[in-house]
This record gives C-alpha cells, structure tokens and sequence, in this order.
C-alpha cells in the first residue's frame, strides 16, 4: 500500500520519503521485521521501539515511522510524528479501509458490566434479524462464528482486521468492550463510533495506571472522541459519569436504577431465578439476576431505543437472554443440592455487588459459601479489601488461588487474609488448591445454599509459573455435585 495513503490523518511533523513508494507490511516488533516492510518505533510498557530501529532496518525495514529523530542510511525512507501509537492506530484504519465507517459501532467501557452489556446488545440485536460483530473478553464474534479473544480491545491491526471481516460478511452492529489498556495506548485512534456506553468506575488496573484520577482519563477518552452524531449514553447512578460526558460532542444520554435518567428502571423482585423490572411503563421478567444486572439490562434497552428498535421487541427478547458464560452463571443441579454461581467477579467493587445481590437473594435458612482468590502480578492493594468484603457479606469463605502467575499462592492469599475483621476469622478456611477449594464449598453446603466461585468466571486456565494450565471452575463445581448424588 502507498505509504500517503497509509499516512491519511496522520499527524506528520517531517518526512523524507518517495510520493510512490509503497510498503508491504506496517510491523511494531523489529524481529518481526522482513524485507519491503514499514517499522513504527513505538514507545511500550517497558520497552521502547526506538531502541530498534537499527535492527528493523538490518531485518529489511524501508520506512521507519517514529517520534525521535532516528540516524537512518539514505536508502531507508523516514516519517516523524508527534505520536506513534496514535499513528499506528490510524495507520490500520486506513490499511483496512476504515471498516468502521460503514458499520454502527457501539463501544462500551467501564470497571464492571463490559462484557454483560456488550454480550447482550450482540445477543439481542442478532435476535432481532441483523447480523452482528462483537468484540468481547469471552470472544469475538463475526454473524455465527467464534474466534479467540487474546485482549478485551485487540491490537489495532488485529481491531481493524476484525471489522473489515464484519463488513464483508454483511454485519450491520459491532458491539466492543473497549478497556482502559486500550484507551490509555490508543487502540481505538480513527474508529468512528456510533455510540458509547459507560457502566460504572471503580478501584481496578491500578497497578497500569498509577492512581484512580489516570484510569479515570482514560476511560474518558472513548468519550472525548466521539462525533457530534454519535451518542454517549452513561449510568445516572455512578458519580463519574458527569466527568466522562464533560466536553464530549456527542448527544448525551443517561440510564439508571436509583437517580433521574432518561432510561429509568424499577425491581420489582430480584431472586437467584432472575428479576422482574418495569421499564419505560412496561414489566417484564428476566433470567438475568442481581441489581447489577439490572443496570446492564437497562443499558442494553437504552442503547437498542437509540438505535431505533420498539420497547416491546426489546423487551420481548431481553427477556429471554442468559447473559454471557461466567458472568453469574448458573449451574442447575437437583432441588437437593445447592445452587452454584460462576461469576467473574475479580475486583473489590465486582465482588462487593454480586455479593450484596445474594445476599438480598437468600430465603430464610440459605447459607451463602464464597470461594475466591486473587490473581499474581497485579495490584495488590484490592487483596485486604477483597478479603474484608467476602467475610463481612458470606456466611463462608473459602479463600483460594485465581492465577497465581509468579507469585507464591499461600502468600497471596495471607495478603488477602490481613484486611478480615477479627470477628470473621471464624469463617474463614485457606485452601491453596482451587479444585480442592470448589470441592470442599460444595461438600459443607447445605441444599438450597448458594455457592459462589468467584474470579475466572469463563477463562479455562489457571496461569502458574508462565504456563495456563487446563482449569475450568464449571467444570469442576458439575462434578462436585455430581459426587454428592453419587
């Protein structure tokens, strides 16, 4: 492809390079490299590309793009930009022919209810006879077909690849969750968005970005970049969605629970079978449960109203979706045995909720049994906090590992022990072993208590010492029952 036409949008400060020449591959790791192909010199985590250049050039490289002034030989053309990451970003829009200009884009950002929310606008609106792309932490999906998701918000290569491949095959929507990692390296630079949603802001990722106020601005990114004929629809009930609307060009829209919105929601009855809400005038029953899923369902109905769909169609199919697998997913077993949860629930605010929903959930005589960890090589100050709330809120705790990574799980877990009050130590067991901790909660758990598995929620490993090890919480927790009945 013609590198001017790549460079469409593109902040260029200088440039040194052919009107005609033309380049293979657009490439962000040197070793990766090969003979025609252009290099961007991009600043990461805790590498540098500039470091690189060299032997980008050595591996075949004739264009180098970066933001330094690089020592370069006469045959290798050069472009300086203010910003590589944002260059790389548009870079893939224009190599795709910017796909998301010819789809209604809906991205949607927040701590909680990402992948909740943006599952149910793929479901509900795929339901409703348009064919859809999602861009999902569970998976991404183009019409019927599945593919691995490796990043909530994929590389902007791998991104604009994906929505090419949704307008070849006749998508109309795209639904994405689009994480702060991904907003803070600027993935999203170029996408043309016809709405964003915002769910909730809480304590997470803040071993990335430092503090609260940094994950806050880059959540608020995806709002700052929205056009005049998009529309930014947030949830009434959680404070920082006045800041994340601030100076955002787009209509704006608000959903919520408890405070005056434009889309507003009442439970009518929330039980471990599902809710009952009156939305807009209309009751409806759902099968998804917990207060927090009626802020996800209310999001999903505000933004499928925007997009012009009826409240009774939204309604009537909203109704009958489960939600995506590990997000308070249910495992029905015999009415003489517990009910079992899977949730994916690894953060304090994400535990906090789902907690406080069961706890709203139980009947007289239920016992609700927690099991939950914490991952390694992540921020380590939600570990007390995470403790505290799954101790004050169950009946049970059986504090395990998540994925562990490099660290040693029983001390992962004695951090998570020293935020539990005194009083609580008595209800407490450690178990290193998650398979031995699912086993054992199923095993003291009485029939009609519920059971919480809590932090992985759909993931199939656990990641121990650099390698994913086979693991699934569903899994195992089916078998435990079974055992009981055996």
């Amino acid at each position: 492809m013609k590198v001017r036409n790549l460079l469409k949008n593109v902040e260029v400060l200088d440039y040194q390079y052919d009107d005609n020449l033309s380049v293979k591959g657009i490439i962000r790791d040197s070793r990766l490299v090969s003979r025609g192909d252009a290099f961007v010199a991009i600043r990461g985590y805790s590498v540098d590309g500039h470091d690189f250049v060299k032997n980008a050039v050595e591996n075949g490289a004739i264009l180098v793009i970066a933001e330094d002034e690089v020592n370069l030989p006469d045959a290798v053309a050069r472009v300086r930009v203010k910003s590589t990451r944002k260059t790389w970003s548009r870079i893939a829009c224009n190599r795709f022919g910017n796909p998301s200009d010819k789809l209604d884009l809906v991205g949607v950002t927040g701590t909680n209810g990402k992948t909740t929310t943006a599952t149910l606008l793929y479901e509900m609106f795929t339901a409703l006879d348009n064919k859809c792309g999602l861009i999902s932490t569970n998976g991404n999906k183009i019409g019927d077909q599945t593919f691995p998701a490796t990043h909530t918000t994929p590389d902007p290569m791998e991104l604009n690849r994906l929505l090419k491949d949704m307008v070849k095959e006749g998508c109309r929507y795209a639904f994405m969750e689009v994480s702060s990692h991904a907003l803070d390296q600027d993935r999203i630079e170029g996408l043309h968005f016809a709405g964003a949603i915002f769910t909730n802001l809480t304590h997470d990722h803040l071993d990335y970005h430092g503090d609260f106020m940094s994950y806050l601005k880059a959540k608020k990114k995806l709002f700052d970049q929205l056009s005049e004929e998009s529309f930014a629809l947030v949830n009434a009930d959680d404070k920082n969605s006045s800041v994340m609307i601030q100076n955002c060009k787009a209509q704006k829209l608000t959903y919520g629970l408890k405070r005056d919105a434009g889309f507003r929601a009442r439970i009518v009855e929330n039980t471990i079978e599902g809710l009952h809400l009156e939305i807009d005038r209309f009751s409806a029953h759902f099968l998804l449960a917990g207060e927090y899923n009626a802020s996800n369902l209310l999001a999903a109905y505000g933004c499928g109203r925007k997009l012009g769909v009826s409240s009774v169609e939204l309604l009537t199919v909203l109704s009958r979706l489960k939600g995506p697998e590990g997000r308070f997913e249910k495992i029905h077993s015999s009415s003489d045995l517990p009910f079992v949860v899977i949730d994916y629930a690894h953060s304090p605010d994400a535990l906090k909720k789902i907690l406080q929903a069961m706890v709203k959930m139980k009947k007289n005589g239920q016992r609700l049994i927690t099991v939950f960890g914490c991952g390694g090589d992540r921020d380590r100050t939600k570990r007390p906090e995470m403790g505290k709330i799954a101790a004050e809120l169950s009946d049970e705790v059986i504090i395990t590992s998540d994925n562990p990574r490099s660290e040693n799980p029983a001390m992962i877990i004695e951090e998570v022990s020293v935020g539990i009050e005194e009083e609580d130590l008595t209800k407490v067991r450690k178990i290193s072993s998650r398979k031995e901790a699912i086993q054992v909660a199923c095993r003291i758990a009485r029939r009609g208590d519920i059971v919480l598995i809590a932090g992985k929620g759909h993931e199939k490993y656990q990641e121990i010492n650099g390698e994913k090890v086979p693991f699934d919480d569903k899994e195992i927790a089916r078998k435990a029952l079974e055992s009981l009945t055996a």
